[in-house]
């Protein structure tokens, strides 16, 4: 009995002078102390050797040791708390983990190359509803309800809820952009109007429902068509290269009078004829004309005091060129494998 009594106070003693620099020594001291094989643990187990008078006085004491013990323990997990454990916690030395860089759609790239050399020209950046009215997207381009040329477009129709007999559709393309500066009445008018359009046609490798593109207009006095010649020659050759070839072909366009297409050489075969181009060596860029005189009165501009030109291209098809991609399906599916291979690019 005299002999557990000193055994105890020794432990005590060691106790109140344990001290714990980290979480790691706190935890070694609960196993030692408190933990299943550990030192409460085993003076407990004496208390079959103590004399029955004796158990009550001796188990007492026990408890008293045990509380201490355990006081000990939370009195050192709360100093301990805050501090990094050195050996399990991190290693605040070692470098971060790194940031996994993004990269540029495609479609964005193209559309930013395409719109800076404009940019350059003068031409300031304009974006309208893709959700659009009749007017802006047929009517005040000189389709009429009843044009042929409408039916070169498939459209999406959408019913809106206040629509008060007005037809409400997905653009079809952005020269709705166009009708809108016009009918601000700001002249001059430089602007370039990229953005999202929609047909309804069939999905495939080569077309696809919606689609992007990039239209330019200039309205002022004295504009011609070799105004508009030289403002895409200035494109082709800061968009291709200036060995580039091109050639304007002969067109029809109901909101352009002249109209043209233009061409330039085949960037595959370099003119000598492939798949890609259909064996012509030439491949279609973009549309252009004069604007209309019906179109200027639509947004009560003189015809008889200004003129101007109007161009528009996709940028799907030039960025399937730049970047060797076989399938337009493939810029809308989001896959990050197909869209990593553009970080970096400009």
């Amino acid at each position: 009995m005299e002999q557990l009594l000193e055994q105890i106070e020794t432990y005590k003693k060691e106790i109140r002078g344990f001290s714990a620099a980290d979480t790691k020594a706190v935890e070694e001291f609960r196993i030692k102390y408190l933990g299943t094989k550990g030192v409460v643990k085993s003076i407990m187990g004496e208390m079959k050797n103590v004399p029955v008078d004796k158990k009550k006085e001796f188990g007492q004491v026990l408890n008293d040791f045990k509380t201490f013990a355990e006081e000990k323990f939370e009195s050192l997990k709360s100093s301990s708390s805050g501090q990094v454990d050195t050996v399990n916690g991190p290693d605040l030395s070692l470098p971060g983990d790194p940031v996994a860089l993004g990269s540029r759609h495609p479609i964005t790239l193209m559309r930013n190359r395409i719109v800076s050399i404009f940019q350059r020209l003068g031409f300031a950046v304009a974006e309208g509803p893709e959700i659009e009215d009749d007017w802006h997207n047929f009517t005040a381009l000189n389709l009429h309800e009843h044009h042929p040329a409408r039916d070169m477009q498939d459209t999406f129709y959408v019913q809106h809820p206040s629509a008060g007999g007005v037809d409400w559709l997905l653009r079809t393309h952005t020269s709705n952009v166009q009708i809108r500066e016009m009918e601000k009445g700001k002249l001059p008018i430089r602007g370039i109007y990229p953005g999202r359009v929609y047909r309804n046609e069939t999905v495939s490798a080569r077309s696809h429902c919606f689609f992007h593109q990039v239209e330019g207009l200039y309205i002022d006095e004295n504009v011609s068509f070799a105004d508009l010649k030289q403002t895409l020659y200035f494109f082709v050759r800061e968009m291709y290269g200036k060995d580039v070839k091109v050639r304007f072909r002969p067109s029809y366009f109901p909101f352009t009078e002249p109209s043209a297409e233009m061409d330039v050489t085949c960037f595959i075969c370099g003119g000598t004829g492939c798949n890609i181009c259909k064996k012509t060596g030439w491949v279609e860029i973009l549309g252009c004309g004069m604007v209309h005189p019906n179109v200027l009165l639509n947004c009560k501009i003189d015809p008889s005091k200004y003129t101007g030109y109007a161009f528009g291209m996709g940028i799907e098809r030039p960025a399937l060129l730049k970047y060797g991609i076989n399938d337009i399906r493939l810029f809308s599916e989001n896959d990050v494998r197909f869209l990593n291979q553009f970080t970096g690019a400009i």
